[in-house]
């Protein structure tokens, strides 16, 4: 019964660490065409990155419902499996929130503008690392390892840190004098842009309030 058990929590944890390998190559992929877009513009390049970025965001998708399935198999108990339900729940908005940056530029056909263009690949730079960061908090709880609590707090530190470059980036738009679509649409992807560091630090606390329930 009990090597049952271990068996099924060991498959559960294979699948989680598969999740998060997939969601590295999405978020591989989305720097890729975000890197070609602000230096080269809206190319064919950039569509073939999309669409690999949602490969790999499709996935996910398909890991996940494999995930839900060994976990309705007896694989933890139901508290466990709420907490691992929900968490992966978190998780999986970050690379449809790539999906959807990269489809506005390209179904708007967004320009960035010159005087937005460093702090645009800022937001971009520090929330991939807030998601390194949080993929390796996720990596550590599974395996019962320390310092998670200490990546939590970088996390923190850049979320602050990204709201800043966004209320910065909204400040020199709306001070632009651009046509008023194009700043409307601006403000759109800058919002998009700022959601990734906000749900790394959601999910980043998650991650924390689950490891202290272990100890409990």
């Amino acid at each position: 019964m009990f090597s049952f058990l271990f068996k099924k929590e060991n498959q559960l944890n294979n699948l989680i660490a598969n999740y998060l390998e997939n969601l590295a190559k999405t978020q591989e992929h989305f720097v890729k065409a975000m890197d070609i877009c602000l230096d080269e513009g809206i190319c064919g390049e950039f569509a073939f990155l999309i669409e690999q970025t949602h490969k790999f965001e499709s996935k996910a998708d398909d890991i996940r419902d494999e995930i839900n399935y060994l976990m309705y198999s007896r694989a933890l108990i139901p508290e466990s499996r709420e907490d691992i339900m929900n968490l992966i729940e978190h998780v999986e908005v970050i690379p449809r929130i790539f999906e959807l940056i990269l489809h506005l530029i390209r179904t708007q056909k967004i320009k960035i503008p010159n005087f937005a263009l460093s702090e645009v690949k800022d937001l971009i730079r520090m929330s991939v690392e807030s998601c390194d960061l949080m993929i390796r908090q996720i990596d550590l709880m599974l395996k019962n390892k320390s310092g998670i609590r200490g990546l939590m707090t970088t996390i923190d530190h850049n979320e602050s840190h990204c709201d800043h470059i966004e209320r910065s980036l909204m400040t020199k738009v709306f001070d632009s004098d651009l046509d008023p679509i194009h700043k409307i649409q601006l403000k759109e992807l800058i919002i998009a842009m700022g959601e990734v560091s906000d749900q790394a630090d959601r999910v980043s606390k998650r991650v924390n309030i689950m490891v202290l329930k272990r100890r409990v």
